[in-house]
């Protein structure tokens, strides 16, 4: 008898191959069967007819390192469909650091957050809060340099290096699953290539190495080669955070940085990207930035939190002074930048080696809609509305691409005995509600969301907010326990 059986849907199974009518059946946290398992008894039905069955999905780029402690809140990533976040993106990790305060942009993962001074502790501490989704969990450059290094605008030394190295091996050996990096933020600015390698060198020989870019805009060419530099210096597996290109004057540049991109891959450099699908980005407020976008809207604001949601240019306006002035005034703040073009993020988001990741700020007064939207906003609009990709292939970047890239084994995918996490919605009618002024929307058409075998959303519901686990990387086998 089966646990959970799932009857009459269409299976799409996360390896971009076509869909076809099935049922899946479920034995405790793994799938047992699929096909035509009509008649066979279960415990609880679930009539799947009209619906797509496919692997939950992956969050290739999350920052939910502090929302994942915080299960009965509410649960953007759940209600979209995603089953599993990759966290500690873009250099900022909460471990292993304890501190009263952190530089920005640390503090968008929680001012008060960082009080783990082991990378264990942390990951002890989700199993302990029982998450909602399943967490992979890399480890944070910046968070390694802030609490090595008494001043952050220079270089590392080399006793610095070996303190944040030791730091990282332990955090691998407790099952961490690769080193990020955000040489683009001000604390790891100073940081050089040298040190990077240093830092890194427990991961050489397939280790994962996530990089937010130096620079997304003139010097972009300059800041991937770097990237690629490092990631060759040790033999890492390379991914590519939120790929973009900002700022007005570098509008249509992706099918430069794209060809770049695929070269690399050519040479046998293993390297992917994450990419969202909005032509806006969102960080913390950097008045050096402002110019550089059509518009800037205030996500939040320590020292005017009224500013949240109101457009940068409205508000300079109403004071008298630039644009700049006035992100200075704000400070600490952060930001969504209207500034890339919607052919790139088009041509990104459609490019095989590209997953999906949200890059989403759950602690954002009024954050960019990305939080909620991206995963239904892929399937509804660039798949059914837009015709850019293929169910099959929109299923791929979120499920099976992810997995394969990060070492998710047994997950991404809908096979006998893979890890029980599905997501079943109505192709006609997945969508995403979230938008500039009400980011927090939840999205349409996701009939139920299931967690290592448990149904954990039931069409708009939350109903188990406690069915994820921690995914400890084996540094051995490089593979996900």
């Amino acid at each position: 008898m089966f646990d959970l059986l799932i009857e009459g849907g269409e299976l799409i199974d996360g390896t971009g191959a076509p869909r076809r009518r099935g049922d899946v059946g479920i034995d405790g946290e793994r799938i047992a069967a699929l096909g035509d398992l009509r008649g066979q008894p279960a415990r609880r039905r679930l009539d799947a007819r009209g619906c797509i069955v496919a692997p939950g999905f992956i969050d290739s780029h999350a920052h939910d390192d502090a929302l994942l402690l915080q299960p009965d809140s509410a649960q953007p990533k759940l209600l979209q469909g995603v089953t599993t976040v990759v966290t500690g993106n873009c250099g900022l990790s909460l471990a292993p650091l304890t501190a009263d305060t952190v530089p920005p942009p640390l503090d968008l993962l929680g001012s008060d957050a960082f009080r783990f001074a082991r990378f264990s502790d942390y990951l002890n501490a989700l199993d302990a809060a029982r998450p909602a989704t399943n967490a992979a969990c890399l480890v944070g450059h910046t968070t390694l340099r802030v609490g090595a290094l008494p001043m952050l605008e220079r270089a590392a030394t080399l006793r610095e290096c070996e303190r944040m190295r030791a730091a990282l091996d332990q955090a691998l050996q407790a099952g961490a699953l690769g080193l990020s990096t955000g040489v683009y933020y001000p604390p790891a600015r100073a940081a050089t290539a040298d040190e990077l390698i240093a830092v890194a060198e427990p991961l050489r020989g397939g280790g994962l190495l996530a990089v937010h870019l130096r620079d997304e805009g003139p010097r972009i060419e300059a800041a991937l080669e770097e990237a690629f530099a490092v990631a060759r210096a040790l033999s890492l597996s390379l991914v590519l955070s939120h790929h973009k290109l900002v700022g007005l004057e570098q509008h249509g540049r992706s099918r430069q940085t794209l060809a770049l991109i695929e070269a690399q891959a050519s040479r046998g450099l293993q390297v992917c990207l994450d990419c969202y699908p909005y032509a806006a980005s969102s960080t913390m407020l950097l008045p050096e930035r402002v110019d550089s976008a059509s518009d800037v809207q205030i996500t939040w604001s320590q020292a005017r939190p009224d500013a949240a949601g109101q457009r940068l240019s409205v508000l300079a306006a109403q004071a008298g002074v630039s644009a700049a002035e006035m992100a200075r005034r704000l400070q600490p703040a952060g930001a969504i930048y209207f500034a890339l073009a919607d052919e790139d993020v088009d041509r990104i988001v459609c490019h095989p080696l590209a997953m999906i990741g949200s890059d989403g700020l759950p602690h954002d007064r009024v954050p960019h809609p990305r939080l909620w939207g991206t995963f239904p906003r892929v399937l509804g609009r660039y798949a059914r509305e837009r015709g850019l990709l293929s169910l099959e292939a929109a299923v791929h970047k979120m499920t099976g691409l992810p997995a394969q890239r990060f070492g998710l084994h047994g997950r991404g995918r809908l096979a006998p005995r893979a890890h029980a996490d599905l997501c079943v919605f109505d192709p006609a009618a997945v969508r995403d509600r979230a938008h500039w002024q009400r980011p927090c929307e939840t999205p349409q058409g996701i009939a139920w969301v299931v967690v290592n075998g448990a149904v954990a959303v039931e069409r708009t519901t939350v109903c188990d907010p406690r069915r994820g686990k921690v995914l400890r990387c084996c540094p051995r086998a490089k593979i996900i326990r």
